[in-house]
């Protein structure tokens, strides 16, 4: 049983070449016993965590920082730009000087149209994710998502790039709800699918992550291959931390 007082660090030995493949070395006993909690359902971050959607996000903001005549970043630098909103994101990537809020909106807005036009050039699942979300399905937890993404573009995304796999929820920002770190969302999911929170493993990749689920009292993993970093992941609240999709599961 995963202690609640202590970091867990699964890293396993390399990657697995299929779901099936795992799911027969390890078997489903091994998985829900031992390291495990038996978790009845998984709620997932989207950007930074299942899909590496980083490239298109910089492009996109990029293009708005160019049509408003400012300097453009590199993609790396918008790890630490994403995660609270658009509006954020267009604020951290302005000039210091020209963060007043109309030049952010403005920017926001550009952002707004050149990711509908570019959301999926380059996004696509981070390697070993179609494998862990084939194991999850199999063993039978329930999976969610939830998003600090517009709901429109969360439920897009998630329809054409993981449309191979169902999840209970998927919820992106909406007005009326705060956005993570508030657990409000997190909690509103547990209730619909009728979990108790404590019986969710959330799984993200940055310190709002980490907080959204301690605050919703859900077990909180870090995502080493996301946007930031472990110490950060760590200082958010992070009790476990994995380095490959493929070791969540052995959590489970």
């Amino acid at each position: 049983m995963v202690s609640l007082g202590c970091v867990v660090s699964v890293y396993g030995g390399g990657t697995i070449g299929s779901a099936a493949g795992w799911y027969r070395r390890i078997g489903k006993r091994t998985l829900l016993s031992g390291a495990g909690m038996n978790y009845k359902a998984i709620l997932f971050d989207l950007d930074g965590t299942l899909l590496n959607t980083l490239q298109d996000l910089a492009k996109s903001m990029n293009s708005g920082l160019a049509r408003l005549g400012f300097p453009q970043h590199e993609a790396d630098a918008y790890k630490h730009f994403v995660g609270e909103g658009r509006e954020v994101m267009a604020e951290r990537a302005l000039p210091a000087g020209n963060r007043d809020e109309s030049t952010v909106a403005k920017l926001a807005d550009l952002f707004n149209e050149e990711y509908g036009i570019h959301w999926a050039d380059s996004t696509a699942p981070y390697d070993g994710i179609p494998e862990m979300l084939d194991a999850i399905t199999a063993l039978g937890p329930k999976m969610v998502v939830l998003s600090n993404k517009p709901h429109g573009p969360t439920l897009l995304t998630v329809s054409h790039l993981l449309s191979r796999w169902r999840f209970d929820v998927v919820m992106g920002a909406r007005p009326s709800v705060p956005r993570k770190p508030d657990p409000t969302s997190a909690i509103q999911i547990a209730e619909e699918v009728g979990v108790q929170p404590e019986e969710f493993l959330y799984l993200g990749d940055s310190d709002i992550d980490m907080k959204t689920a301690v605050g919703a009292g859900m077990y909180p993993v870090g995502a080493l291959w996301g946007f930031r970093t472990r110490d950060e992941l760590l200082a958010g609240g992070a009790k476990g931390l994995v380095r490959h999709p493929t070791e969540l599961l052995p959590m489970l």
